[in-house]
């Protein structure tokens, strides 16, 4: 479902392995409309939670012009904190000819953003994925039909609406 803006993938992972071993929160953007979400804990033996939904092309227009506004692919992540035994943060973009890919440690609060090499290239990292992990809100799979209003902060109208796909066990 690559409309006439060309490719657009977005990947997001946030995780660590720790006491409970590899826990984590993935989520992407497929070429397709398909959005898929995973998140993996294993505290007070959690099970993994799989869902995938289609989204329509106006959301996916928003989310590039999300992206697009946030500058991020003007970003170079060198001077990024490194991954940590905290953990990681990695954000895989690709829109149009462009393809970007991002590590990190994980980052606790803007405190962390203020003090690193590069804050201003940071912040936007820590605004763009704050709206982005929204996704992972119990609200955005309550019922049937999702709004994307739920899915990203009420960004988009509330008329526009993903329809619920496979969800995996």
């Amino acid at each position: 479902m690559a409309d006439d803006l060309g490719e657009f993938y977005v990947r997001y992972y946030v995780g660590h392995k720790g006491k409970f071993g590899h826990e984590f929160l993935e989520f992407e953007f497929r070429p397709d409309g398909k959005l898929r979400y995973a998140n993996n804990s294993n505290y007070k033996n959690d099970t993994m939670i799989r869902k995938e939904v289609f989204l329509t092309q106006a959301v996916l227009r928003e989310c590039r012009r999300i992206i697009a506004e946030s500058e991020i692919m003007k970003e170079d992540d060198n001077n990024w904190p490194e991954p940590d035994r905290v953990g990681r943060q990695e954000l895989e973009i690709v829109m149009g000819n462009e393809h970007i890919s991002f590590t990190t440690s994980k980052i606790g609060s803007l405190v962390d953003v203020q003090s690193s090499k590069d804050p201003e290239g940071l912040r936007i990292f820590y605004y763009l994925v704050q709206v982005a992990v929204l996704v992972k809100s119990g609200s955005c799979w309550h019922s049937p039909y999702y709004c994307v209003g739920d899915l990203l902060a009420s960004i988009f109208t509330p008329s526009c609406c993903v329809e619920p796909a496979l969800i995996l066990n």
